[in-house]
C-alpha cells in the first residue's frame, strides 16, 4: 500500500512540475475550417504559415504507414521518377481510399507522366473527399487551361482564389487569363 502511495505522489509531482514548466496549458491543432477561415482573411506573410499547417493536416492520413507511402511517392516525384512516385501513391490510394491528399499527390503524377485522364480522374476523387484543397483546385484549372476551356480554367482558379488568396500561380493564372474571359477594358 505504502509503496503504490509512494509512486502516485512522484506521478502527481512529475504532472505538477511539467504543467508547471510548460505553462500549464496545452496546444491544440487548429481545425481545417479555422485555418481556411484565417487564410482567407490573412495577409501575404501570415497566409505562409496558415498554408504550411493546411498541409500538414491535409498531409497526414492518420496512418504512420500511410504516411510513409504518401512521403515515399513526394520524393520520388521529386526526384523526377513518376514511374516510382505512381506506385507508391497507388498503394496509398487502395489503402486508404477516403485520404483525399493521396488522390491528389497521384494526380500531381499522373499529370507529370503526360497522363491527363487519370490525373483529372484522381482530381474528382480528391476534390469530391476535400473540396477545400485549393492545390487540386489550381490543378484543375491547369488541365482545363491546357485544353483550351478558358472559362473553365478561370472558374476553377477564381475558386482557388477565393479560399487562398495569397497563392501566387493562382494569382499569375487568373492575371494570364483574365483578358480573355472577361475582356479587355476600352
Amino acid at each position: 500500500m505504502d509503496i503504490r502511495l509512494t509512486n502516485l505522489k512522484g506521478i502527481v509531482a512529475a504532472t505538477v512540475i511539467v504543467l508547471t514548466i510548460s505553462g500549464g496549458t496545452q496546444v491544440f491543432a487548429e481545425s481545417e475550417a479555422d485555418l481556411l477561415a484565417e487564410l482567407a482573411q490573412s495577409d501575404p506573410k501570415e497566409a505562409i504559415g496558415l498554408e504550411r499547417e493546411l498541409k500538414a493536416l491535409w498531409g497526414n492520413s492518420g496512418s504512420p504507414a500511410m504516411n510513409l507511402l504518401l512521403k515515399r511517392g513526394r520524393d520520388a516525384l521529386e526526384r523526377g521518377d513518376t514511374r516510382e512516385a505512381i506506385e507508391h501513391f497507388t498503394a496509398l490510394t487502395d489503402h486508404a481510399p477516403d485520404f483525399a491528399e493521396g488522390w491528389n499527390a497521384r494526380a500531381s503524377a499522373f499529370y507529370d507522366s503526360g497522363l491527363i485522364g487519370p490525373a483529372l480522374a484522381d482530381l474528382e476523387r480528391a476534390l469530391y473527399l476535400n473540396p477545400n484543397n485549393y492545390d487540386a483546385i489550381f490543378g484543375l484549372g491547369v488541365i482545363f487551361e491546357q485544353f483550351g476551356d478558358s472559362s473553365r480554367a478561370y472558374a476553377a482558379y477564381s475558386r482557388a482564389q477565393a479560399i487562398h488568396p495569397h497563392h501566387d500561380e493562382v494569382t499569375k493564372a487568373l492575371e494570364r487569363l483574365k483578358p480573355e474571359v472577361e475582356g479587355e477594358e476600352l
